[in-house]
């Protein structure tokens, strides 16, 4: 099994929803985390519509980066531009670092149905991305 640790500034929103995806996508190879520069909660709206999907992360946690400090990774995926630019150090010589900065709906204001929109956005790269990254390593 590898070890993938997904990585975001909040652990609210992006890296939850790849956390998902990668539950699901790649559950026989890999054990995921994912962690936070800062712990934000569960974003409410990131729930909802990975729940849309048939993904239930509203158990998930946010967690710090520091809560795995023991673990050695084979992939870190970072999936905001501050995450990659602000990390400490990671202490997996031999990981894999990917990244993508991924659209942030949790910062977008505008009408129930655009905000949807916005989270529906995300979710699409985010899923379009973890799918081809397992189907690239698995």
């Amino acid at each position: 099994m590898k070890n993938i640790l997904v990585l975001c500034t909040g652990n609210s929103c992006r890296s939850q929803m790849a956390h998902g995806y990668l539950n699901q996508l790649a559950t026989n190879f890999a054990t995921i985390y994912s962690a936070g520069i800062e712990t934000h909660g569960i974003n409410p709206g990131a729930a909802a519509i990975m729940k849309e999907d048939g993904i239930d992360i509203t158990n998930y946690t946010s967690n710090r980066i520091d809560d795995y400090a023991a673990i050695d990774f084979d992939f870190i995926i970072t999936v905001c531009d501050h995450a990659k630019e602000n990390c400490p150090f990671i202490a997996s010589p031999n990981a894999v670092r990917l990244h993508h900065n991924f659209y942030d709906p949790s910062r977008f204001i505008g009408t129930k149905k655009e905000t949807h929109a916005a989270f529906l956005k995300a979710r699409t790269e985010i899923k379009d991305f973890m799918k081809a990254f397992v189907d690239q390593t698995f």
